[in-house]
């Protein structure tokens, strides 16, 4: 499979270029550009910088999800559940991290804080329309299909 390409510039010399932490890691690491440490108190959120912009084609769109060792062990995790990207934002890539723990957590320069992902997408419009068709499952939702 080819490579999706997407040009990444630096806003700051600090920045760290988003990196995959294993050959076949569907996302790339984002990392904290900031000047000294930063406490996220619980129940709070903090924007972080990533000193980073980027060209994600055109047909395409990046996802920035939780990294879920930190999330899982920290607490800490996008305060937007996933933030999206849309091919045509070039202004800088922030995160802004919510800590769900009941301690304190400390984000250090350098620490990585999310993971952005990139995928096709697919651009659909809405039609009005006074019917829809029949399915089996019809209006049933939110766990109306079994546990």
């Amino acid at each position: 499979m080819e490579p999706i390409t997407v040009k990444v510039k630096k806003l700051d010399p600090r920045a760290v270029l988003p990196s995959r932490g294993s050959p076949f890691s569907a996302g790339a690491d984002l990392r904290a550009c900031m000047d000294g440490p930063v406490t996220v108190e619980p129940g709070q959120t903090v924007f972080f910088h990533t000193g980073l912009t980027a060209e994600i084609p055109e047909g395409c769109a990046g996802f920035v999800f939780a990294r879920s060792g930190l999330a899982s062990k920290s607490g800490l995790a996008p305060a937007n559940k996933v933030g999206v990207v849309d091919s045509d934002y070039r202004g800088e890539y922030m995160v802004a991290l919510y800590n769900h723990s009941k301690n304190p957590v400390t984000v250090n320069p350098g620490d990585r804080i999310a993971q952005l992902v990139v995928m096709p997408v697919s651009f659909t419009e809405f039609t009005e329309v006074q019917e829809l068709s029949e399915t089996e499952r019809g209006t049933g939702g939110f766990g109306s299909t079994g546990k």
